[in-house]
């Protein structure tokens, strides 16, 4: 099972995590091609779903990044398979990304969770941020005419922890990106932390430039990447040698 864990193996996905032990994985994230556009490596991958469904532990987490039509289209799919839907995530970015000067400018990805087994027992970690509102809490006092002169008094409490929001804000990667969809680590880091227990594994079948392993190793869990394409496989490589980040290719 060692050999399989913390690289990207090169081949196709499907290939591959046939050759995979069984429930090997706790989660997986992943970002596969939408087929939304002509580019040649834009063409969805029928089956990987059954695959992956072998893969992944019985009781386990699915999230999938995709345009609303690409995600809708895998509603079937995914409940062959055993998944049920749970929650969605908005990524929202700094500018828009879209080619129609007739519609609304598009600043945002989906990415859907599923779950296989019973909701209480797949894990998560809800995460939180320190960004919470101070709140002023008065006093129930009696009123001023009546000679209290502490009516007034109120106590401000300071803000602290709040769960994080299901949009979530980080600019996107161009101009810097080693792969032309990468997506930021502040956006799967999260997915990572919430799916994932400590030391766990973590398998994205379309690994592109290596984000999803790099924010694994990161975080203290294991990773398996699958990608077919020899120049994200290089840009892992440079990605590796830029950032000084162990991200081993097989």
């Amino acid at each position: 099972m060692n050999s399989w864990l913390d690289r990207c193996h090169f081949g196709d996905c499907r290939e591959l995590m046939r050759q995979m032990p069984a429930a090997i994985a706790d989660a997986c994230i992943t970002d596969p091609p939408y087929g939304d556009t002509s580019l040649v490596w834009d063409r969805q991958c029928d089956g990987w779903v059954e695959e992956m469904a072998r893969v992944l532990k019985p009781t386990c987490s699915l999230w999938v990044f995709g345009s609303m039509r690409f995600v809708a289209s895998l509603f079937g799919e995914m409940e062959r398979a055993g998944f049920k839907y749970a929650q969605d995530i908005v990524w929202e970015k700094q500018n828009g990304s879209g080619f129609h000067a007739d519609r609304f400018r598009r600043v945002h990805e989906h990415s859907i969770q599923f779950y296989r087994g019973a909701w209480a027992d797949v894990f998560k970690e809800p995460q939180y941020t320190n960004d919470a509102r101070a709140k002023v809490v008065r006093r129930k006092t009696r009123p001023t005419h009546t000679g209290h002169i502490n009516a007034g008094h109120y106590i401000s409490e300071d803000g602290g922890p709040r769960l994080v929001r299901s949009v979530i804000y980080s600019p996107n990667e161009h101009g810097n990106a080693f792969h032309p969809t990468q997506k930021p680590l502040a956006i799967l880091a999260p997915l990572v932390s919430y799916s994932v227990p400590p030391q766990g594994v973590v398998i994205d079948p379309f690994m592109g430039s290596g984000s999803t392993g790099i924010a694994a190793r990161q975080l203290g869990r294991h990773y398996i990447g699958c990608e077919n394409d020899p120049k994200s496989m290089e840009a892992q490589a440079e990605r590796q040698r830029q950032s000084g980040l162990e991200l081993l290719c097989a």
